[in-house]
């Protein structure tokens, strides 16, 4: 059956339900939440609930985008052996339980899920449990090309796996049938005209209408070898006719003030954070940023030639995010030990000067990108709910 609009499927006369499982951190909420604005757009009678814990950022994220969010408790996982992880089988059986006594109450058809510790709980959960409950179908996305736990526990059973990447690490689970879609963006980013929308979003930032401009952000709470190498090149940048919009993160500042190039022709903007990233990336012609796996997808799908600064820390994971972007020639790698006022001023500073070279570079990150990866994860939870 379809439904009333002729869209979706109806699950035994009413509108389709879903759960889209992404919490904690950006990188789960961003693409959760751009999928369910896709379904919207795919049919405005789909019900969506988002699942989440108290702890993470969709208490703030999920409420703003106009879901509704349930909470179920939180279930970190312990690397160390200590006291939490004797605790660990019964926070994992309250969060399992928690999470289906939503998907009783939302009648859930379908479940998304795109790993995190809010992921796990909902793919055991999804199973035929006691009673004779039914089973839901579940949709697993990941990222990153290492899968985390959650995703790697959800693709053994998964109606289909989904991944941003060739090779990615949800093969590791035995499915050797991942679908590469891309990371789910929110619309304004995947639709951007970045050029049409250039001259407003100069204005907004007090940026000049003309001349090149370097985007610098190193996530929400920032990075401070992206902070000290290009505030320390300030000077040669301006000098060169460059403008900076550098969002250095709210636990840091920047020793420089605002300050202009020679005849006014460029200037450098420093804000704790920027809430309007798609006017920041319109504004820019080039980037310095880490490149966690959601900043990969946003950048790339706009076309932005960038710096990726890999996070020194870690199982190497953000290197790997950047790798395909790099290889069709849409940015570079920089470990972060090399970027230095000295790297801006022999790198980034001569490629902001050849406009040749960054607009080869923008059509290869464009390229290699995934705009439309939100509807097409949307159409196939629509078709797993619908079987």
């Amino acid at each position: 059956m379809t439904s009333s609009d002729g869209v979706g499927p109806d699950i035994g006369g009413r509108a389709l339900s879903v759960i889209v499982a992404g919490g904690g951190t950006a990188g789960h909420i961003e693409p959760a939440m751009a999928v369910a604005d896709a379904l919207r757009r795919l049919d405005p009678n789909i019900r969506i609930t988002a699942l989440g814990t108290q702890r993470g950022l969709e208490t703030t994220l999920v409420p703003e985008r106009g879901y509704p969010l349930e909470l179920i408790p939180p279930v970190p996982l312990p690397r160390k052996p200590t006291a939490d992880l004797l605790r660990l089988p019964g926070r994992v059986r309250a969060a399992i339980a928690r999470s289906r006594a939503v998907i009783d109450a939302t009648e859930a058809d379908v479940i998304i899920g795109f790993g995190g510790y809010v992921a796990l709980p909902a793919y055991l959960a999804a199973g035929r449990g006691l009673r004779g409950r039914r089973s839901v179908p579940v949709v697993v996305h990941e990222a990153n090309v290492k899968a985390g736990i959650a995703n790697k526990v959800g693709a053994r059973r998964a109606a289909r796996v989904l991944a941003a990447v060739a090779n990615s690490g949800v093969r590791a689970s035995g499915r050797a049938d991942a679908e590469i879609v891309g990371i789910p963006v929110r619309e304004s980013i995947a639709t951007m005209d970045r050029a049409g929308l250039r001259a407003q979003a100069r204005e907004h930032f007090g940026l000049p209408a003309d001349g090149p401009v370097l985007l610098v952000f190193g996530g929400s709470q920032g990075a401070r070898t992206l902070n000290e190498a290009v505030s320390a090149a300030a000077p040669q940048l301006l000098a060169a006719g460059i403008s900076v919009l550098h969002a250095h993160g709210p636990k840091n500042t920047l020793q420089i003030a605002e300050q202009s190039g020679p005849d006014d022709k460029a200037r450098y903007v420093a804000v704790p954070y920027v809430s309007r990233m798609d006017l920041a990336y319109a504004a820019a012609d080039a980037a310095v940023c880490r490149s966690g796996a959601m900043t990969v997808a946003e950048v790339s799908a706009v076309g932005l030639p960038a710096f990726y600064v890999p996070l020194p820390h870690g199982n190497g994971e953000q290197e790997l995010n950047a790798r395909p972007i790099v290889a069709q020639g849409g940015g570079r790698i920089v470990a972060d030990a090399e970027l230095t006022a000295k790297y801006v001023m022999d790198e980034v500073i001569p490629l902001l000067t050849d406009p040749v070279r960054l607009s080869q570079m923008s059509a290869a990150a464009a390229g290699a990108g995934h705009r439309d990866a939100a509807d097409a994860v949307a159409r196939i939870v629509v078709e797993v709910a619908g079987r």
